[in-house]
């Protein structure tokens, strides 16, 4: 553990500036890579893409996404029982490279190869490198909120940069050469991990629950059984022996995670001996869960149909240069910078006036200012449908609102989660919690194979009726949370103070933003 007299990165213990680094380049290698995914998916042959339907490659979209953050319950699995933080970071990021490599390969039979390497990368790296930030800091530091700040900021500003290269090469160079450009991002981000490894002083060297001998014989036997079964069923595919539809696949696999979010949180609300006040407060939690999943089914249309609305019906033009498809995206991370200390700022003055939402209030007012985004792209659908390119005003307001919903809810449910949760189970429930986000991307890419370039006319009602779903939600979210207001105040009844430590270290490493 990194001592509080070790102020060497911006008044920071020096290992987070190899964490900062590392976590910097992986997300835009990811970020990157993910913004060309529907976009190349729906090029036509001639393009260079696949000439996959909206329906399908949408579908594959959600699954790729919902997939990344379900393997993280594995991932973070292997490094506390197996492997530990540094090598799970490590062996992650060489993994992600690898995928990223193949994805660069100009063959169309290596891309979903790609994609499985990626995700499987992704799901050993992405919770542990969050998890080992919060390792760095004693208990009381009160540095520990700071630095995961910092840390945020390596996220947005590795976003900015996958878009902007990979959007740029993707326009003007080609899509391989863009994949391409992720793998070059995770190469770097692995060097520097390598080399400034020692400043983390000893922090996630070794698991946190050790195995002993003969189970961890048994547990790689099963990790390679599990990847042995991945690989058979991607040859079965491959050789036509295999047919698969990515829609019907999206939908079994969201009704799936959507199954086992609620078996496994019936579970523990019933038969784990919880007392009545921790029932009420899985109550809250349990409303705050939907919400999140509603939000991310819209917030993620940025990778699906919004990217196919800039490409096909918004003008790019600024003068005799053309804006990049997928530089629309990363208006979400730099409004994240810009309006993030406002967020703190704001949630802070209103508690000094004793004037603080509860959680629930908080999510479903982010539910509906995020659905009012939709309203924006209804309007702009509509001028689309007219025969008509819209200005690019209208994505920028839309990402505008979407941030400001993502900053009234996101933190607040990855605060609730800490604060709610039974402190026994804490590590459990944040990765019931995540089930959200898988179930969340799932269900975005459903809805968006509903967007259909050849049919314009259309498009406005998708957006409309996203719109009113999300708000509907939102407003019962907003009458049940005067409710459910007051089993969240019980939360501070029994709560045990290290637990409480212990929940908020997993709710940062878990961000679905990041």
């Amino acid at each position: 553990m990194t001592t509080q007299t070790d102020h060497s990165f911006f008044g920071h213990p020096k290992g987070l500036q190899t964490l900062f680094i590392t976590e910097m380049w992986e997300r835009m290698s990811y970020y990157g890579m993910r913004m060309l995914l529907v976009l190349f998916m729906t090029a036509t042959l001639q393009e260079g893409g696949l000439g996959l339907t909206v329906a399908s490659a949408a579908a594959i979209y959600g699954l790729y996404t919902g997939s990344v953050y379900f393997m993280g319950l594995p991932g973070g699995w292997i490094s506390d029982r197996l492997l530990g933080g540094q090598k799970s970071v490590w062996y992650g990021a060489i993994i992600i490279m690898i995928g990223h490599i193949i994805l660069a390969i100009p063959s169309d039979d290596t891309f979903f190869i790609g994609l499985i390497v990626v995700i499987l990368g992704t799901g050993l790296l992405k919770p542990n490198i969050g998890a080992m930030v919060g390792q760095l800091y004693a208990d009381k530091d009160v540095r520990r909120d700071s630095g995961y700040a910092i840390y945020y900021m390596g996220i947005n500003i590795g976003s900015v940069i996958g878009y902007g290269v990979c959007g740029y090469l993707m326009e003007n160079v080609g899509w391989h050469w863009a994949f391409g450009a992720a793998a070059v991002g995770m190469a770097l981000g692995l060097i520097q991990y390598k080399i400034t490894t020692p400043k983390l002083a000893g922090v996630g060297e070794h698991p946190v629950y050790p195995m002993s001998e003969k189970a961890q014989k048994t547990s790689w036997s099963l990790i390679g059984a599990v990847l042995g079964g991945i690989a058979i069923v991607t040859a079965l595919v491959f050789n036509g022996t295999i047919s698969i539809d990515p829609v019907a696949v999206a939908q079994y696999v969201a009704i799936a995670f959507s199954l086992i979010f609620v078996i496994y949180y019936a579970v523990i609300y019933f038969f784990s001996n919880l007392t009545p006040n921790e029932k009420k407060r899985l109550w809250a939690l349990l409303l705050i869960c939907i919400a999140s999943a509603c939000f991310w089914s819209g917030f993620e249309q940025a990778g699906s149909s919004m990217n196919l609305f800039a490409r096909d019906y918004t003008d790019r033009l600024v003068g005799s240069f053309e804006v990049p498809t997928g530089w629309f995206q990363s208006l979400n991370s730099v409004f994240i910078v810009l309006l993030s200390p406002f967020f703190a700022a704001l949630w802070i003055n209103l508690g000094k006036k004793l004037v603080s939402p509860s959680y629930g209030i908080k999510c479903a007012f982010g539910l509906i200012i995020m659905a009012s985004g939709f309203i924006v792209m209804f309007f702009a659908a509509q001028y689309a449908a007219s025969g008509m390119k819209v200005a690019p005003y209208w994505l920028v307001a839309t990402y505008f609102l979407h941030t400001v919903g993502e900053l009234c809810l996101s933190p607040v449910a990855l605060s609730a989660v800490s604060k709610l949760s039974p402190k026994r189970f804490a590590g459990q429930m944040m990765g019931i919690f995540v089930l959200t986000y898988s179930i969340g991307n799932i269900i975005s890419g459903l809805l968006a194979g509903n967007y259909d370039p050849n049919n314009v006319e259309q498009i406005p009602s998708l957006y409309l009726q996203i719109s009113l779903f999300s708000i509907g939600i939102g407003i019962v979210m907003l009458l049940i949370g005067l409710k459910s207001r007051f089993w969240e105040s019980l939360a501070a009844d029994d709560e045990d103070p290290k637990a409480e430590d212990t929940a908020a270290e997993h709710v940062k490493s878990a961000s679905p933003v990041s």
